[in-house]
């Protein structure tokens, strides 16, 4: 959680309404300082979805910081035998869960809103990603472009269960429907993997927005082209997007690592620091 972490890690932001959308229900948040990307789109009536997005893009990264800044993410919690930064994420995320689902109870105008999630915690040389709903993050290394998380929807269990195959997915009615979602109940089922990071990587937090307008193949190539301009890719991803349609919100988060970042360990770095 320090400048030495902010040095290793390269990011851009871009949030659009689409073309078709009167206002963007998307949010999003990144701090290479904290080495912190979030994203997140909003669902509900009438700015609900913007609302509950926003609520999520607020108040998880305060209370992450907070945590923090008493403990850092590499420590291990000896009551869940976890590292800190894991355990943090998902008590964090059911709080900031359980705000959005107050605010909608007691809310008449926010009934039934609710919002995806895809959050990365990079330290340590890994990133911790969790994830609600169907925002995803991919992760291109070299050659190798895929995605990271597995969307929590109707269309992925029609998937994973053989009804349609990946290609007729495209073209289905079904892919809004998300089966998982924050803010819609008190509590939540947030998926959470850690995996390792290596100099060069570059990860791609994005809305449904930029994934159902353009195809993994194009989005990997335009990271490959653009790897040294990560703005300029941020918003070629936007474009492409837009061009083909623009039928929903797009949000993309880019993080690029530039070096190894270990974690500082043992007593001494620790006794220096406090000077």
């Amino acid at each position: 959680m320090t400048s030495t972490l902010g040095s290793a890690l390269e990011i851009a932001v871009r949030t659009d309404p689409g073309m078709v959308r009167g206002h963007n229900e998307d949010a999003v948040f990144a701090n290479p300082e904290m080495g912190l990307a979030i994203l997140a789109d909003g669902m509900g009536g009438y700015n609900a979805g913007e609302v509950a997005s926003g609520m999520a893009t607020t108040l998880l990264p305060a209370e992450l910081e907070a945590a923090f800044a008493a403990s850092p993410p590499h420590e291990f919690d000896k009551a869940s035998g976890q590292r800190f930064g894991n355990r943090c994420i998902l008590d964090k995320i059911a709080l900031t869960n359980l705000a959005i689902y107050n605010a909608a109870e007691s809310q008449p105008q926010y009934a039934g809103m609710g919002t995806t999630l895809v959050a990365a915690l990079f330290y340590d040389n890994q990133v911790t990603v969790a994830h609600i709903g169907d925002s995803r993050l991919y992760r291109l290394r070299g050659d190798e472009f895929g995605v990271i998380t597995r969307d929590h929807s109707l269309l992925q269990e029609q998937i994973d269960r053989g009804v349609i195959s990946v290609e007729e997915a495209r073209f289905s009615q079904n892919k809004n429907l998300v089966t998982r979602a924050l803010g819609v109940d008190p509590d939540v089922d947030t998926e959470i993997h850690d995996y390792p990071v290596l100099p060069g990587d570059i990860y791609l937090l994005c809305s449904d927005g930029l994934n159902d307008m353009v195809e993994d193949e194009e989005i990997r190539l335009t990271l490959q082209m653009l790897a040294a301009n990560l703005d300029l890719a941020a918003t070629q991803l936007v474009q492409m997007a837009n061009d083909n349609g623009g039928r929903d919100n797009v949000s993309v988060i880019l993080v690029k690592v530039l070096r190894e970042f270990p974690a500082a360990g043992g007593w001494w770095p620790k006794f220096l620091a406090s000077f």
